[in-house]
Parts: structure tokens; C-alpha cells; sequence
């Protein structure tokens, strides 16, 4: 049980999401158009291939103001933090940042971006040259907060958090190679977004027809090598390979199976309320486990854990379903929104 999760879950849920953050950056600052605009202080903006930006239409830069979205963002990473220390929020925010200047490259830029951070370019180094990333720093802050999340009180935990949080998910973010790909998988989502790959035109169909199937093959066949030596640079571009299985398989089957649509219409409903959900299940989740609530970290296994986590995604999806019959967004990310046009007449 454990190894089929970690083949399917780990490593790459956390990929689409990016991936996911990427593409509603391109909704939010991109359309697919090629045009000058001018912003509202009078500066002039180009956009060179399919992009413009929504809110430049409306004659205003939304650079800055996707900034200060981010800002909010590593806000709320705070927050969670104080819960979890394993929160991906602040780190999103700074990859967020990222994103804009990038969005103003031309695609041939871009794509050169995505295949050079796709090689994961730290672990190639280390295995080229013989150099070690020193993880004793890693190792050390693990202990000192596993110690807090089994023996400590609620605020114990939330101090020790909030002091190593970012920095131990920084260094395990180096220690599994997901330090560089998840810039990848940002900056993809959003070129996918701009190339209209999600759109049922064109040849965009059968590109994904043979990337599910070059990449299921290539997956079939590195599930039975050893990687041995290159383990460290080649495990996250398998990862990576299986992510593109994963995606490629849900947008074939979309737009082949009225059926399949209507099932992920319910996890639409879900991700409305993103923000929401991932901010509470931290503290649901630190509630049940750590040693401060129920202390199930040492009771359940991996089986029960499983059945607690799925427990939790259903009380919340119906949750979404009784929120959203009366408002139009969750109830953080309407702060969110609220937050993010302060001061504007949006």
C-alpha cells in the first residue's frame, strides 16, 4: 500500500499543483493575443507571442499587483506554518514572483527555461563534478521539529514552526530535487496556458495522445532499472516523467469520456476552495496527529492514515458544496481576492 502511494502520490501531486499555480497565472495576466498596451501610468508594456494581460486591457500593469497577490500569499504561508512545517505556500510566493518577469520572454525563451530547469540542473552538476550538498543542517532542524510535533505543546510547536519551517522545507526541497523543478513546472503551466495546450484545437489532442504514451512507456520501462549512481539527478525527472503520464492521461480522458468530466466537476468544486482546504487541513491534521492533539502519529499506520486523510477531503468537499450554494468563493480565498484589490476600483 505505502509503495503504490508513494509511486502515484509522492513527487508528483505536489508537481500538478504547480503546475495548476503556473496556469492560473497565465489566466490571471495572460490572453492569447499579441499586442502593445499602455499602462495606466502612462509606461508601455510589450507582449511578445500569445500574451497580454487582463488587467492592461483594462488599461492597468498587473505586475505589481500579482506581486502584492504574493506577498498575501507568503502571508497566509505564515500562518500555516505555524500548523505545519512543511507548508509550500512561501515557497510558491517566491516562485510566484518569478513568474513575471518570465511571462514577458518570448516562448523560445521560455521552453529553453523549462528544458534547462527540467534536468534538473544542481543534481547534474553534483554528479559531473563529484560535489556533495552537506545535509547535516537538514537532518539536524527534522529532529528538533519531529521532537516538538510528538512531545510538545501546541505553542511549542507553532515557535519551533514558525523559527526552522521554511528553512528545513527550503533544504528538503535541495534534498529531493524539487528545488529547481518546481520553478519548471511553474513556468510550464504557464506556457501551456499560453500555447492553448488545454484547448480541444489544432493538433493539441493527439500531442497529448503521444506524450501519454511515449511517457508510459518510458515510466514501464524505468519501473524495472536500478538507477544506482544517478539516483539523485534521475529519480526527479522520473518523477517528473510520471507527472506528464498523470496529465496527459486526465486531459485525454476529459475530452474522450463525458463521464470522466463529470466526476472531475466534483473536484472542481474542491479547488474553488483551495487556499481554504490545504490551510485547514493542516490544522485538522496536526490536531489529529501531533502529540499536543490525539497523538494518532504513533497509533495509526500508513492504512488507517490514509483512511483519516480521505475522511477529511469528503467532510471538506461537502463542506464546498453547502459554502458555495451561498457564496461565490471560499472563505479565504474571497480575503484573498479582497485583500489583493485594496485600494484599486476593481
Amino acid at each position: 500500500m505505502a509503495d503504490v502511494l508513494a509511486w502515484l502520490l509522492s513527487g508528483k501531486m505536489y508537481g500538478i499543483f504547480a503546475m495548476l499555480f503556473g496556469l492560473s497565472f497565465f489566466i490571471m495576466k495572460e490572453r492569447n493575443s499579441e499586442s502593445h498596451r499602455t499602462c495606466s501610468d502612462g509606461r508601455v508594456a510589450t507582449f511578445e507571442g500569445k500574451a497580454n494581460d487582463n488587467q492592461q486591457q483594462k488599461g492597468k500593469c498587473f505586475s505589481g499587483r500579482f506581486a502584492w497577490r504574493m506577498c498575501l500569499l507568503f502571508m497566509f504561508g505564515v500562518i500555516n506554518v505555524a500548523f505545519y512545517d512543511g507548508d509550500i505556500l512561501m515557497l510558491y510566493a517566491c516562485y510566484g514572483l518569478l513568474l513575471i518577469p518570465i511571462s514577458y520572454l518570448p516562448s523560445k525563451a521560455v521552453w529553453c527555461i523549462i528544458i534547462l530547469l527540467a534536468i534538473q540542473p544542481v543534481e547534474l552538476y553534483c554528479l559531473l563534478t563529484g560535489y556533495e550538498i552537506d545535509f547535516t543542517r537538514f537532518y539536524e532542524l527534522s529532529g528538533i521539529i519531529e521532537n516538538a510535533h510528538e512531545h510538545g505543546t501546541f505553542w511549542e510547536n507553532a515557535l519551533t514552526n514558525l523559527r526552522y519551517g521554511f528553512e528545513v522545507n527550503f533544504r528538503f526541497n535541495v534534498f529531493s530535487g524539487r528545488l529547481t523543478q518546481l520553478l519548471c513546472l511553474f513556468i510550464l503551466g504557464m506556457q501551456l496556458g499560453r500555447q492553448r495546450m488545454f484547448y480541444n484545437e489544432g493538433r493539441n489532442l493527439q500531442i497529448w495522445h503521444r506524450i501519454l504514451m511515449l511517457s508510459a512507456a518510458i515510466v514501464i520501462a524505468l519501473s524495472f532499472v536500478d538507477f544506482g549512481a544517478i539516483e539523485m539527478w534521475f529519480k526527479p525527472i522520473y518523477n517528473f516523467i510520471i507527472l506528464l503520464m498523470i496529465v496527459s492521461a486526465v486531459v485525454s480522458a476529459w475530452y474522450a469520456f463525458k463521464g470522466v468530466r463529470q466526476v472531475l466537476r466534483h473536484l472542481c468544486i474542491f479547488g474553488r476552495m483551495s487556499l481554504t482546504n490545504y490551510l485547514l487541513q493542516s490544522v485538522i491534521g496536526c490536531a489529529i496527529f501531533c502529540g499536543y492533539g490525539l497523538a494518532c502519529y504513533y497509533k495509526l499506520g500508513i492504512t488507517y492514515a490514509v483512511m483519516v486523510g480521505v475522511g477529511m477531503v469528503i467532510a471538506q468537499y461537502c463542506f464546498a458544496r453547502f459554502w458555495f450554494a451561498s457564496h461565490q468563493r471560499g472563505p479565504l480565498e474571497g480575503l484573498w481576492r479582497k485583500l489583493t484589490w485594496i485600494g484599486s476600483n476593481k
